[in-house]
């Protein structure tokens, strides 16, 4: 993070993108998004994009890597080159490879590995468009694409960040407020228990900060995890409602009115009628 002295981040309480200081970026997850995969999840946050897909639990290639006691779990998260304001080169940089191990590391004590022994489960992240807070957005997308492939969980994992700006502590930072505030504490957690599966900070923090801004993106994280629950319930009402195709021919409507007369039958009485009067 570096600091500038550019124009204020903070006016009147007010941020850049007209948020307040304890504002969500909107949020949106769509689940199921992908056919091929096993699970899938599109999620918008803010002007984030990010797609996720997840495939397994399956064979393990190279098989040197299978766990005999548990899964093993790979994670790739990759930025496309037109996700940022200049191209990125779309060979995997060094912050992705760090942050594909960040993003397993988080996910990983939420997913009951020792169910699936000697197999792989592959975790695919592609950022589409990045605003700041990618990290966080991905391991939230990850949780509902583990969960839309059926994969046993001990719970979701949310993740969000709060940081301080011009002496502020602001929740759910963007791309203008990461790179010009003073702090940015990215966390992950899984709600039902409490527990915290990331936790980092960039930038200084007295202790009361730190306080501040982690009780901050902790409630920020339960609105979100109420978020992805409301996108997998979606989904599975969708399917209760929608009736499955019937491979029966569907019966003839009849009617309760006795049948017509047959018209070439009453054709031919007729004429055998005026037959019978001409002789």
């Amino acid at each position: 993070m570096t600091k500038t002295n550019s124009e204020a981040l903070i006016t009147n309480g007010i941020r850049t993108d007209q948020r307040q200081i304890t504002d969500l970026r909107n949020i949106e997850i769509e689940v199921g998004l992908l056919d091929k995969a096993n699970g899938s999840a599109y999620l918008i946050w803010g002007k984030n994009k990010i797609l996720a897909a997840v495939y397994g639990p399956r064979e393990v290639h190279p098989r040197h890597l299978a766990k005999p006691d548990r899964a093993f779990i790979r994670c790739r998260y990759h930025m496309a080159p037109f996700s940022t304001d200049e191209r990125k080169h779309p060979a995997p940089s060094r912050r992705e490879v760090e942050l594909s191990k960040v993003i397993r590391m988080a996910l990983e004590p939420a997913i009951l590995t020792d169910l699936f022994p000697r197999t792989g489960i592959d975790i695919f992240i592609e950022v589409l468009q990045s605003d700041g807070g990618t990290r966080c957005a991905s391991i939230t997308a990850a949780a509902v694409a583990l969960a839309d492939a059926g994969i046993p969980l001990r719970d979701l994992v949310v993740g969000c960040a709060a940081g301080k700006i011009e002496g502020q502590i602001v929740l759910d930072l963007n791309d203008v407020e990461d790179q010009k505030g003073d702090a940015d504490v990215p966390i992950a957690i899984m709600p039902r228990t409490g527990a915290i599966s990331l936790l980092q900070m960039d930038g200084l923090l007295t202790q009361d900060e730190f306080r501040q801004a982690l009780d901050l993106a902790i409630q920020g994280c339960m609105t979100v995890y109420d978020i992805q629950k409301e996108a997998l319930t979606k989904k599975y009402i969708q399917l209760e409602i929608t009736p499955p195709a019937s491979d029966t021919p569907e019966e003839p409507v009849t009617s309760d009115t006795p049948d017509a007369p047959d018209t070439l039958d009453t054709l031919k009485e007729s004429s055998k009628n005026e037959e019978e009067v001409s002789e």
